[in-house]
């Protein structure tokens, strides 16, 4: 990490830690003033979409991300979680396609292609999604994730039925 990095990646922590403490409002009030600061910080923007994806807010969570991609256009996490907010807005196959990009960067990054089954599975491609939803598993994620996917895998085998959200109300 260059010094510059190192700086730009420091500058950005307070609000990193705001947002991990639960605090997504505050993290989007000391990230703007980063960016204030330094237009060209990465990280900053990428948490700042971070923060807006807790808040639900992914049109403002994606231009974050575009943003972070612009200054650093190899920035794995920035381009995973911009595939995510794509998907959050409908944007399947650009979803898909952003997951693509990142596992062409590292194809056996466990979010990129966790990414790329929940888009496959948004878009019915129901094969494609356990291929991806195996590999992701075979990668030993964190128990709630590894859960979710065992989960979408289930209903993919028609081994229990998927719950409408119409159906609970």
């Amino acid at each position: 990490m260059s010094d510059e990095t190192g700086e730009r990646w420091e500058a950005a922590q307070e609000g990193a830690e705001l947002l991990r403490e639960g605090e997504p409002d505050l993290a989007v009030q000391e990230l703007e003033r980063v960016i204030g600061v330094d237009p060209e910080n990465e990280y900053a923007f990428f948490f700042l979409g971070s923060a807006h994806f807790e808040k639900a807010r992914f049109e403002k969570a994606m231009k974050a991300y575009l943003r972070a991609l612009e200054i650093a256009p190899g920035y794995l996490g920035a381009m995973v979680h911009l595939g995510h907010s794509l998907r959050m807005l409908g944007k399947h196959a650009e979803a898909l396609r952003m997951g693509r990009e990142a596992l062409k960067l590292k194809p056996e990054d466990a979010d990129a292609i966790h990414l790329v089954a929940l888009a496959h599975y948004a878009r019915g491609e129901g094969a494609a999604a356990a291929h991806y939803l195996e590999r992701f598993l075979a990668l030993r994620p964190e128990l709630e994730a590894a859960h979710e996917a065992e989960g979408l895998l289930q209903v993919l085998r028609g081994e229990v039925q998927r719950v409408d959200e119409r159906d609970l109300n």
